[in-house]
């Protein structure tokens, strides 16, 4: 019979294990390779979290919890304009970054503490103005010469720059794709113009030296080949010559040696007959005479078919000599072709840099005039405006000394009205009186630039008692306008306390009167 006891001993642990086992398989996280797994809580030691990439890790309940960071690209379209360069020319550098979450463990850290929830377009927003400040502050470390020839320095700068501040989030640069660099001067063009134009110009020159090698190369070839031509036909020739002279060596030899038989079976037939008859003697003498003529006849044309041989051989000599000079001739002419061609296209080349450099310059010159004339114009407008402000408040503060002055004035005149209200002319008059001084001053000056070296006066008496020196003064004083005389003509009646010109007039001629009866010289300026 079977005890149910028993089976409840035994059911119970292994229900506890198994559940234990599958608790323990639910708090066991596993991270893929495309993620990393931030288990932040209580960590232990000093880190804010511990980053798993591959693998897994157990999270202790209540204590510990975990997230997800992932590892896929991410893309940011960076349309950077104006950017300054180190020589302050301003370009357009638009590219394209791919970054994404670093797998370096210290990396990973900065990711956990400071990208960990935020959603994707937070993070490539947070990548682009990083990534934008250290595009502009590559650039203005570098020339555009540098940005444009040297682009594999160029990027590798960038990817330093900005890959250093994308570390401090947790993010680093997978790729960098500059797709175009353009500045707003039209200085990349006026480089790659350059480049093009010093292209063309050295392939010119190669051509042109090509050319000259060919030149070279066909007038030598032809020149051996004409002296290799004129060789074996010198060659042919004396062989020819050579051939018919041996032919006539041996023909003469054999003509000489059948003669010389021929001479010898006479002579002994003579010698033979001559010891029978004395007159075989002359007949030896004739034919060894005979002999001798036919032997120097043979010796002759042999002599004169080597002379025909050597002026044979002198004229091809010759022939040879002028075709070799004909193709020196050629070969020179060629190469000298190809020299002229050669220098003629570096003069191009130096004239095309000078004028380039002297465009460029001139252009330096135009923007710095430029500058130099807005900086001008600037500060004769700032100073034109100071003085204008300057002359401005100098005409306001004398208009307001002036309106005091006048409402002063004003007031006083209001005064001495109210104080004789039955003359208000008194008014006018203190007016006038006010206006004497400057009245008296226009006289002055009207006469004052008046030059008279000298005044000689014969003063000769007169029947009423008064002197010539004495009527010339008192006309003198007269014919000046009277004060009380002007007063008048302006409708003011002055005081009786200002005096009269009469008295001024009788001092005069009671000084005159003084003077002496003898001639006098009065001297004035």
């Amino acid at each position: 019979m079977f005890d149910y006891s028993l089976w409840g001993f035994t059911i119970v642990p292994v229900l506890i294990i198994l559940s234990v086992l599958a608790f323990t398989a639910t708090r066991y996280k596993r991270c893929p390779s495309n993620k990393i797994l931030v288990v932040y809580g209580k960590t232990g030691g000093n880190s804010t979290a511990k980053c798993v990439h591959g693998g897994g890790t157990f999270i202790i309940p209540l204590i510990q919890d975990y997230a997800v960071l992932s590892l896929a690209p991410m893309t940011t379209e960076i349309d950077l304009k104006g950017a300054l360069s180190k020589r302050n020319i301003r370009v357009s550098v638009p590219s394209t970054f791919t970054f994404g979450v670093s797998t370096d463990p210290k990396i990973m850290l900065n990711a956990a503490e400071r990208l960990l929830g935020l959603a994707k377009n937070d993070i490539i927003n947070q990548a682009n103005d990083i990534i934008l400040g250290q595009l502009r502050l590559v650039i203005a470390t570098l020339s555009i010469e540098e940005i444009n020839q040297d682009r594999e320095k160029f990027l590798e700068l960038i990817n330093l720059n900005v890959n250093m501040e994308l570390n401090k989030i947790g993010l680093e640069v997978i790729n960098v794709n500059v797709r175009d660099i353009t500045d707003e001067s039209g200085y990349i063009n006026a480089i790659g113009k350059k480049a093009a134009a010093e292209a063309i110009n050295k392939a010119k020159i190669e051509v042109a030296q090509q050319e000259k090698f060919g030149a070279v190369g066909e007038a030598e070839a032809n020149k051996e080949k004409e002296v290799q031509v004129a060789q074996q036909i010198a060659q042919k020739n004396i062989g020819r010559a050579e051939a018919e002279k041996e032919q006539r060596i041996q023909t003469a030899n054999l003509d000489a040696t059948a003669v010389a038989g021929e001479a010898a079976a006479n002579k002994e037939r003579e010698v033979q007959i001559a010891q029978q008859q004395s007159m075989m003697k002359i007949g030896t003498t004739t034919a060894d005479t005979e002999q001798r003529i036919k032997t120097a006849e043979l010796l002759a044309q042999a002599v004169e078919g080597e002379n025909k041989a050597k002026a044979n051989i002198a004229e091809y000599n010759a022939e040879l000599a002028v075709k070799q000079a004909a193709a020196l001739k050629l070969g020179e002419v060629a190469k000298a072709n190809a020299e002229r061609d050669v220098l003629i296209a570096q003069k191009e080349q130096e004239e095309a840099r000078i004028k380039k450099e002297e465009l460029a310059r001139q252009e330096v010159e135009k923007l710095k005039i430029q500058v130099e004339a807005d900086a001008e114009a600037e500060r004769k407008r700032r100073i034109a405006l100071g003085e204008a402000d300057a002359i401005k408040a100098k005409y306001f503060a004398e208009a307001e000394g002036v309106k005091a002055v006048l409402e002063a004035k004003a007031e006083g005149y209001e005064k001495l009205v109210k104080l004789s209200p039955d003359k208000p002319e008194l008014a006018t008059s203190f007016l006038m009186i006010e206006k004497i001084n400057e009245i008296v001053a226009s006289q002055v000056e009207a006469i004052k630039n008046l030059k008279i070296d000298k005044i000689t006066v014969w003063d000769g008496g007169s029947a009423d008692g008064n002197g010539a020196t004495a009527n010339f003064l008192k006309g003198l004083i007269k014919s000046l306008p009277a004060m009380h005389d002007l007063a008048a003509q302006a409708g003011v009646e002055l005081p009786q306390y200002l005096g009269k010109v009469e008295d001024s007039v009788g001092k005069a001629e009671d000084h005159a009167g003084e003077i002496k009866k003898e001639p006098k010289i009065i001297k004035g300026k």
